[in-house]
């Protein structure tokens, strides 16, 4: 390699202008020249070395804790920079830094304990090299106080998101209480369970997707060995869903104790929602009366899918339908009103639409057609096994996807 000459030393190093001709012929006699590859360690932090160096051309990276978790870029340094001077002030002479090659160097070295000698003999030099070590300290301490200043800021931002958090989870946990009793307060005024009733073997099941649903179910004892029986889906979930179908709820009950047929019952329904209720909210509804002495089912409908028959040959009984429109839309209300005959053997069931409604993942529905395999396949020896059967099969039907809408299942079985 190329000799280190007088102006290139004092370019590199202007302080060196300034030493006497003697000294400088001798310290350039004592310079060395080095090419060193990139991604070389040229010094590591904690070892000693025997050699300084002075940077001709390149670049080099200054790391704190090289290949710990606490690594640290402390600086990149070019040309004219020191490597290794900082061992210069320690009684052991350790680095404390390691030095990587960032790019190919072109480095000029000399012995550590000349270097030291040098600078005794001259403290100008002695003084130009503390200058570049304070000013190296300065800004080693203005990246410090930055780093802990984005700390703090990170730090402080993190406190905000946690409590943000946390309000967010007692918030949660809030609405979660509150649906809890929504819920609770719901199942008090739905049925626990079908009746009993002579003649007849009934079964009912519902599940709500969520905390609370807004399908709607009840039955209403009524003189004579006859059964009210409603079924209903309010539009929507949730809580305001659920207050509509209590709304619903009460009315109907209301209703079914004054009218004679179930026509004439959601009729006055109808009108007590539009006259009560500003919502957009309406409810698709089913009311029936099984009468146990003449073995009809008579019921009127509204919206809401029709009632699936099957004759003890589990035969399909397909019942004539008409138009039926949800109740709490029109004021005038269309209703699909029919009388089934319930033959010894026979059954009926009743559900909403989230049975029919239920979709695998491929989006294929379930639909009536399920429906009435699931009966004929349901090894059911009540109507409760029946209802729970069907459910299963909705279930196994979805696969890993649950159900999107409140299912809802009223099964009776005629004796």
């Amino acid at each position: 390699m190329s000799e280190v000459s007088r102006e290139e030393l004092i370019r590199l190093v202007p302080a060196v202008a300034s030493l006497p001709q003697l000294e400088l012929d001798s310290l350039l006699s004592r310079l060395q020249r080095e090419r060193i590859a990139a991604g070389t360690l040229v010094v590591r932090e904690g070892e000693a070395s025997e050699r300084l160096y002075l940077l001709a051309e390149g670049e080099v990276e200054i790391i704190k804790a090289l290949g710990t978790t606490g690594e640290r870029l402390l600086a990149v340094r070019g040309r004219g920079s020191f490597i290794g001077e900082m061992s210069l002030f320690s009684r052991e002479g350790l680095h404390t830094a390691s030095v990587r090659a960032k790019t190919e160097l072109d480095a000029i070295y000399m012995a550590r304990g000349e270097m030291t000698a040098l600078l005794s003999r001259q403290p100008a030099l002695a003084f130009e090299v503390m200058r570049t070590i304070s000013r190296r300290l300065d800004d080693a301490e203005k990246l410090t106080i930055q780093e802990l200043l984005e700390k703090n800021r990170q730090l402080t931002q993190a406190y905000d998101e946690l409590r943000a958090a946390q309000a967010q989870l007692v918030e949660k946990e809030r609405l979660d209480a509150e649906l809890q009793v929504a819920r609770t307060i719901q199942r008090s005024f739905l049925p626990r369970r079908a009746p009993h009733m002579a003649g007849y073997d009934l079964g009912m099941l519902i599940e709500p997707v969520l905390s609370v649903g807004g399908d709607l179910c009840d039955f209403i004892q009524l003189k004579g060995n006859r059964l009210g029986i409603a079924i209903g889906d309010v539009t929507g979930h949730g809580v305001g869903s659920a207050l509509f179908m209590a709304l619903a709820f009460s009315l109907l009950r209301g209703e079914a104790s004054r009218a004679a047929s179930p026509a004439s019952v959601l009729r006055n329904l109808n009108r007590q929602l539009l006259r009560l209720s500003d919502s957009d909210m309406f409810v698709t509804l089913l009311y029936g009366i099984l009468d146990g002495p003449n073995r009809t089912f008579s019921y009127a409908r509204a919206g809401h899918p029709p009632p699936l028959v099957l004759d003890a040959q589990d035969k399909l009984i397909c019942p004539p339908t008409a138009t039926g429109q949800p109740i709490g839309v029109f004021s005038e209300v269309l209703l699909d009103s029919q009388t089934l005959t319930l033959p010894s053997g026979s059954r009926l069931l009743l559900f909403t639409g989230g049975v029919t409604e239920a979709s695998d993942a491929h989006g294929a529905l379930f639909g009536a057609g399920q429906i009435y395999s699931a009966i004929c396949h349901a090894q059911a020896a009540s109507a409760q096994e029946l209802c729970q059967a069907i459910y299963d099969a909705v279930r196994f039907f979805c696969g890993s996807s649950a159900p999107e809408d409140d299912i809802l299942l009223i099964a009776a079985q005629a004796g």
